[in-house]
C-alpha cells in the first residue's frame, strides 16, 4: 500500500511540474527544447507508473475476489455440517426412544418384533447421520484448507511481485 502512496505522490509532483513548465511557456514561442523533452519523459514515467499501478489494483481485486468465493465455500459448507448434524440428532433421539420401549417390551415379557425392526432401522439411520455428518465435517475441513491454501498461494505471489 505504501508503494501505491509513493507512486500516487509521484504522479502528483509530475504533473505539477508539468503545469508549472506550461505555465512558463511564452506565447512568443521561447521554448526550451531540453525541458520539453525532459517533461516527455516524465510524463511518460508517470504513464507507465499509473498502469503499474492499475495492474496491482487489479491483482488486488482479483485475490479479494478469490477470498470471496473461498469464503462462501466456507459457509456453505458450515451450513451442510449444521443440517447433518441435526439430522443426526433426530435420529439418535429416535434410537434411544426405540431403545425404551424394546426395555419395557422385555420388562413385560412381551417380545414385539416390529419394535425391534423398528430400533434396527433407528440404528440405521444412525449410523448413515453419522456418517453424512462426518462428511460434511470433512467437506467443511477441506473448504477451510482451501481457502487458507488460496491465501497463502496469493501473499506468495505479492511477495514474488513486490521483489
Amino acid at each position: 500500500m505504501s508503494q501505491i502512496d509513493e507512486l500516487e505522490r509521484r504522479i502528483t509532483a509530475a504533473l505539477d511540474r508539468i503545469g508549472q513548465g506550461l505555465d512558463g511557456l511564452s506565447p512568443g514561442g521561447g521554448v526550451d527544447a531540453g525541458e520539453v523533452e525532459a517533461l516527455k519523459k516524465e510524463l511518460e514515467d508517470e504513464k507507465l507508473a499509473s498502469a503499474q499501478l492499475a495492474e496491482r489494483l487489479k491483482a488486488v481485486s482479483q485475490k479479494q475476489k478469490q477470498q470471496s468465493e473461498a469464503d462462501e465455500r466456507q459457509a456453505d459448507a458450515v451450513r451442510k455440517l449444521d443440517a447433518e448434524l441435526q439430522s443426526l440428532r433426530k435420529a439418535n433421539q429416535q434410537l434411544r426412544e426405540n431403545n425404551k420401549a424394546l426395555r419395557e417390551a422385555n420388562e413385560a415379557g412381551v417380545a414385539e418384533p416390529h419394535l425391534i425392526n423398528k430400533s434396527m432401522l433407528a440404528e440405521l439411520e444412525g449410523l448413515r447421520a453419522a456418517r453424512s455428518a462426518d462428511r460434511a465435517e470433512t467437506s467443511a475441513v477441506m473448504a477451510d484448507l482451501d481457502r487458507l491454501i488460496t491465501g497463502a498461494a496469493s501473499s506468495t505471489t505479492t511477495q514474488e511481485e513486490d521483489a
